[in-house]
């Protein structure tokens, strides 16, 4: 028997259950990627993380090619390429590991359709999240969790699969089919718009991952929101292309109050993946149905360019998303801090700041991404009213960074001004403005807001 295994967004060997489950089942195995034009150039399109997509694939195919294999490469999409592929091998079944995003479903579900036609059967498989079934931890009632403490409570409950090592060796490819190669970004029409990038692919994950459980966690829960240190893992671009396997990185956690306080970002992440899969249209408009189409959002082309482009005013915005804009990554604690200056004091629309994340990061994943963007514009599944969600800049610079290394290291003009004065440079008088090199409207910007002013106008805003 013949099985091919559809690799998706989980780009590696390691604990792969759908590749288990076609070595365990059938003696010749073929895995295939498809690149499908409707991703790559869809609302989400990104130069950046189809470069460390591109990465990923190099480095699946030399982990495939290690153990005797290789992975084959389509393109086209995968209701058309897949029954093709089964043709030609003589492959009678197709393994994949299973998703939750609307993109992803109506992918599985066109395809399911055309192997249905062709005779071929598809089996879906977990290996995205933690838990095999994140959408079945449920109220007491039986209906979707929307908060997150208590679907953390179930979800510490739930049953775990046992954590599978990778393939010593795996069948090799037939000389059927032509196994195709892996494109460049230009190629497909994308290009990269980021400096410094993390390397994409399994083997740099589990480095990553290794170096992590070894070290920073055992001190995450007191450190990992404090922005110079940079104490977090950075795994997320892994998890999010499955080149780290969610399971095996929480199996792994050591005891102690650092692992607990990482487990419990990883349960942040299967939460969100389950209310987009019980809540698809979040993909598109607000949870909370009291503000769809509710909220009187600024158009302001201009504030929002300044937004982008970290030439607000405000040093611990712009430390943000000059962070973005060079690494494709961004602190956690700043993408708060930036999302909230955007959706409140910027009045603008939470789906422009959602759409630019996606453009740039490398771990953008639209689950997660939607989730912590309509949390911080406060129209999402957290119940808490929108002042809770209004962060003074200034005020988490004081807590979160506050020596200034964060903002000195990605704002480099501000890097002279003094500390009592770094976290609103404007305050300073002309003269000392000239004295320490930074004179504000001429080397930095003014702040495009007044903030006392913009957090009146959003308590407005939001009262719909």
């Amino acid at each position: 028997m013949t099985a091919i295994v559809w690799f998706r967004r989980d780009l590696r060997v390691h604990e792969h259950p759908a590749l288990r489950a076609a070595l365990d089942r059938c003696e010749h195995v073929v895995p295939v990627f498809c690149f499908d034009d409707r991703l790559l150039h869809g609302r989400h399109e990104s130069g950046p993380r189809t470069q460390f997509l591109l990465e990923c694939l190099h480095d699946l195919d030399s982990s495939l090619r290690d153990r005797g294999s290789g992975l084959v490469i389509r393109h086209g999409p995968p209701e058309r390429e897949l029954p093709a592929l089964a043709e030609e091998v003589g492959a009678t079944e197709i393994h994949f590991t299973a998703d939750v995003t609307p993109f992803a479903r109506n992918r599985g579900e066109r395809a399911g359709r055309a192997l249905t036609e062709a005779g071929v059967a598809l089996h879906a498989h977990p290996g995205l999240t933690v838990v095999d079934a994140p959408g079945e931890v449920r109220t007491q009632k039986g209906k979707p969790q929307t908060v997150f403490t208590p679907y953390y409570k179930g979800w510490l409950g739930e049953p775990r699969r046992e954590v599978a090592g990778a393939p010593r060796t795996m069948p090799a490819l037939r000389a059927k089919p032509g196994k195709g190669r892996i494109p460049s970004l230009e190629s497909l029409g994308l290009t990269q718009e980021v400096e410094d990038p993390l390397p994409g692919g399994e083997a740099a994950g589990r480095k990553r991952m290794n170096a992590f459980l070894r070290g920073a966690v055992a001190d995450y829960a007191s450190n990992h929101d404090a922005l110079a240190e940079d104490r977090t893992s950075r795994l997320s671009p892994y998890l999010r292309f499955g080149c780290v396997s969610a399971r095996e990185l929480e199996d792994r956690l050591p005891d102690g109050e650092g692992p607990e306080a990482f487990r419990r970002q990883l349960a942040w992440r299967d939460f969100y993946q389950q209310v987009i899969l019980h809540r698809p249209r979040n993909a598109m408009q607000e949870h909370r149905e009291r503000y769809r189409g509710k909220i009187d959002w600024n158009d302001d082309d201009a504030a929002f360019d300044a937004w982008t482009d970290g030439r607000t005013g405000y040093p611990l915005v712009d430390a943000g998303m000059r962070q973005l804009r060079r690494e494709g990554w961004m602190h956690n604690r700043a993408r708060l801090v930036v999302g909230s200056f955007l959706t409140k004091y910027l009045g603008v629309d939470w789906r422009r700041g959602e759409r630019w994340f996606m453009r740039l990061l490398i771990d953008g994943d639209e689950a997660n991404n939607n989730g912590n963007w309509q949390w911080i514009a406060s129209v999402g599944v957290d119940p808490q009213p929108a002042f809770k969600r209004i962060y003074n800049p200034a005020l988490h610079m004081e807590r979160f960074d506050p020596e200034g290394r964060y903002v000195r290291r990605y704002v480099p003009e501000l890097r002279d001004v003094p500390d009592e004065h770094l976290r609103e440079p404007w305050e300073m008088g002309i003269e000392r403005q000239r004295e320490v090199g930074c004179v504000i409207g001429e080397d930095y910007p003014e702040p495009i807001v007044d903030r006392r002013e913009a957090r009146e106008a959003a308590l407005e805003r939001y009262r719909v």
